[in-house]
């Protein structure tokens, strides 16, 4: 005899009770989802009605609502700008040349920390990677601006010392030092952090691997490659398409301090512009159109990665 089907009306009604079971019993963490909820609504979905003034002839005297439509012109405009290849290429080598580099030290520190077995002193190393993120962007760039100085920096001083220069160089102004500077102080400041993530992983590790490893005569760098690096690979792919999707987002704030007339050239950017357009020329819909345009390239380079994980590595975000 074949096996009757339940109701579909006797499920749904099943689901339904579970639900407000669930509710009743875990009513303190529903409560707690509150702020996290209002906050992603307040701040995220609700300003994105203002997406509309990037097709807008926008005013502040008729407002978002009742500006004029004008369709892609914002968008056409920043593309036939003299600079618009220059900010483009800009943004990419910065961005691109910090995740080449910062991303694989963060695993290697990682890794390093890990093998650590005094357990103060490996809490003490991990601190002091860990404290250069909570170091402002301003203080950062002013240490660089200190150090780099070629009256009394110590990077010139001691370049002179060795003879391997005979006056100050101006680090700060000269085009071939911006991206150098930006991506070196980046890593400083946040490799560390990022590699947070990955001891978390590496903690949770079954060290029976490691034991059985031993046994069966397998060397640390064998370990490493047979069982580290394996259990920790989700959450490596799973960061580097995290990061790719910010592929296009470069922070302006630390581009623009250390910003000069002598090094625009490499340091104009996309956020830089925007920020130039929306608020210093208070070109608001302007300003909108590139940020537009910069978040759905940013959402196709993560939907296209995503897809290339998910082919080669059967890890992916959804």
């Amino acid at each position: 005899m074949k096996k009757e089907k339940r109701p579909l009306r006797l499920k749904l009604r099943s689901e339904g009770r579970s639900w407000k079971k669930s509710l009743m019993s875990y009513w303190q963490l529903y409560l707690l989802l509150i702020p996290v909820v209002l906050n992603f609504v307040l701040f995220h979905y609700v300003p994105m009605a203002g997406i509309q003034i990037a097709f807008k002839d926008f005013t502040l005297i008729e407002g978002i609502w009742d500006s004029a439509w004008i369709g892609f012109e914002h968008f056409i405009r920043f593309f036939n700008a003299y600079n618009f290849w220059t900010i483009l290429s800009n943004t990419l080598i910065l961005s691109v040349l910090s995740l080449a580099f910062s991303f694989p030290l963060s695993i290697c520190l990682a890794l390093m920390i890990n093998e650590i077995r005094h357990k103060k002193l490996n809490s003490t190393l991990q601190t002091i990677f860990f404290a250069p993120h909570f170091v402002s962007t301003v203080v950062v760039v002013g240490m660089m601006q200190a150090f780099l100085s070629p009256e009394n920096g110590i990077i010139n001083i001691l370049l002179m010392k060795l003879g391997v220069i005979e006056e100050g160089i101006y680090f700060t102004r000269l085009e071939e030092w911006f991206r150098p500077m930006y991506i070196i102080s980046g890593i400083w400041q946040n490799v560390g952090w990022n590699a947070a993530i990955y001891i978390s992983a590496l903690s949770a590790i079954d060290t029976t691997l490691y034991e059985a490893a031993d046994i069966d005569g397998a060397s640390k760098w064998q370990q490493l490659w047979r069982i580290t690096i394996p259990c920790i690979w989700p959450t490596i792919i799973i960061q580097l398409i995290l990061k790719c999707g910010h592929i296009m987002s470069v922070g302006y704030e630390k581009v623009l301090l250390m910003q000069t007339s002598t090094n625009l050239g490499v340091s104009e950017i996309i956020s830089t512009f925007v920020y130039e357009k929306g608020i210093q020329s208070q070109q608001y819909d302007y300003a909108t159109a590139i940020g537009l345009f910069n978040s759905v390239v940013n959402l196709i380079v993560l939907l296209l990665v995503n897809r290339i994980a998910k082919k080669r590595s059967e890890v992916s975000l959804f």
